[in-house]
Order: structure tokens, then C-alpha cells, then sequence
């Protein structure tokens, strides 16, 4: 194909592994630090395990992209109540569709530019946790 889809493919893989890391670890502001870290990390090994330098590059912005964008979406999920074993539980299923999803030509790039943007569009409308029935009780 070229090295524009292995490229294509490393950043997608990058931010399926950013968006794994923040599920799992993202219950604290160190955790935060540490998903965005190690996901640039594993980001960097995953390029170069597809190929080389340049996907190394892409594979590790995507990752680092990712886990924060990703670490966003998590924390506003939990502060709102989710729980930390089932919201890790739905993101790494999410970021198995979006490796997969990576395979496909262009939507690697495509998906390291929606994290970010899903991130500050769900941060704009984040509420506060759901009061549920307790707004009946008053």
C-alpha cells in the first residue's frame, strides 16, 4: 500500500493503546499521568514493531493523544458515578473496535483526530452526577 497506511495504521493502533491505558488507570490524576505516559510508550513500540522510525513517531504522538483525550471521557465517567471495573471493562472494548477500526486506510488518522475532539466536545456538556429518583424525594 505504502507508507502512508502503515504510517496510518500505527497512529490508529497509538490511540486504541491510549484510549486502553486511560480506562485502566485513570481513577487518579496520577494514574491520568501515567496512562498518557505509558501510552506514548507502548505507542512508540507498537510503530515500531509495524515498521519503523516513522511509524514509531506517529504511534507515540497518537498514543500520548489518546490516553489524554481518552483519560478526559474516563474521569468525567467515574466522577459521575460509573464504577472503575466497568467503565475499564467498556473503553477496552472501545479501544479493541478502534484498533481494528485502524486496519481500514485513513481511518487511523481519523480516529487521532476524534479523540481529541469527542474529549472536548463531552467536556463542554459535562453535568454534574445524575440525581436520579432523589430529585422526586424533595
Amino acid at each position: 500500500m505504502g507508507d502512508w497506511y502503515s504510517i496510518g495504521l500505527a497512529v490508529g493502533v497509538g490511540a486504541a493503546i491510549g484510549l486502553f491505558f486511560a480506562g485502566l488507570l485513570s481513577a487518579t490524576p496520577l494514574g491520568r499521568a501515567a496512562a498518557a505516559v505509558l501510552a506514548a510508550a507502548a505507542g512508540v513500540l507498537a510503530g515500531f514493531a509495524i515498521d519503523d522510525w516513522t511509524e514509531a513517531l506517529g504511534g507515540g504522538a497518537a498514543g500520548l493523544v489518546g490516553g489524554v483525550a481518552a483519560t478526559v471521557v474516563v474521569a468525567g465517567a467515574l466522577r459521575r458515578g460509573g464504577t472503575r471495573g466497568g467503565t475499564a471493562l467498556l473503553v477496552a472494548a472501545a479501544a479493541l473496535v478502534v484498533a481494528a477500526a485502524a486496519f481500514v486506510p485513513v481511518l487511523g488518522y481519523l480516529e487521532a483526530l476524534a479523540l481529541p475532539a469527542l474529549a472536548v466536545r463531552l467536556r463542554r456538556r459535562a453535568g454534574e452526577r445524575y440525581a436520579g429518583l432523589r430529585t422526586l424525594a424533595k
